[in-house]
């Protein structure tokens, strides 16, 4: 046998496995997650983390890990129209973060990411006084995302991974400087793909 025929079949197998990356895992054990898996909310970078079943098991009473991580939860909820020009957020594609500190934030997407400006606290507590779903909003963890682009009307209170998807297709499909004409198709598809779940 020679050494250049073992290299080549080295290469060969070598190319022939799937990557181990193209399956997700969950962020603390590693252990594979199903396409259909848990989150929890990471309070120290604000960031969303897969976990396993086992895994978000372990985060589901509140103040578990000093409460560095908290459980992202599932319900949606459909809204009637929510008149957010009070919040002084000039975009119509945005979604609206009560912290637990009290403050609010507001982000929207672009082909960076998500964008982030502070919220006048007053001003949501009036917005809710107007809405009282919106006091049910669990901080840092649930949000109001809207969609008023081309006349649409979307209001809906849903879990933070919900927003973080919905940037996720904006930085996917946006072309060029004015998005292209992918974009709007995608994020219209998106809000049309939402279920109401308890």
């Amino acid at each position: 046998m020679t050494t250049d025929g073992a290299l080549a079949r080295l290469i060969r197998a070598s190319s022939d496995r799937t990557p181990a990356t193209d399956a997700e895992t969950c962020d603390l054990c590693a252990a594979p997650v199903a396409d259909e898996h848990a989150h929890l909310y990471d309070t120290g970078p604000e960031q969303v983390r897969c976990v396993c079943g086992p895994c978000s098991v372990l985060f589901a009473e509140a103040g578990a890990g000093d409460g560095h991580y908290r459980p992202v939860p599932r319900r949606r909820v459909r809204l009637p129209h929510v008149d957010t020009a009070v919040l002084g957020v000039p975009v119509g594609l945005v979604f609206f973060v009560p912290r637990a500190d009290g403050t609010v934030t507001a982000q929207g997407p672009s082909p960076a990411g998500a964008m982030r400006w502070e919220v006048d606290a007053a001003a949501w507590q009036r917005l809710t006084a107007a809405c009282p779903q919106l006091a049910t909003v669990e901080p840092d963890v649930e949000a109001l995302l809207v969609n008023t682009v081309h006349g649409l009307d979307h209001h809906w209170i849903v879990p933070i991974d919900d927003c973080y998807r919905m940037v996720a297709v904006v930085r996917r499909e946006w072309r060029g400087l004015s998005g292209g004409g992918r974009v709007w198709p995608a994020v219209e598809q998106f809000f049309q793909d939402l279920t109401e779940r308890p």
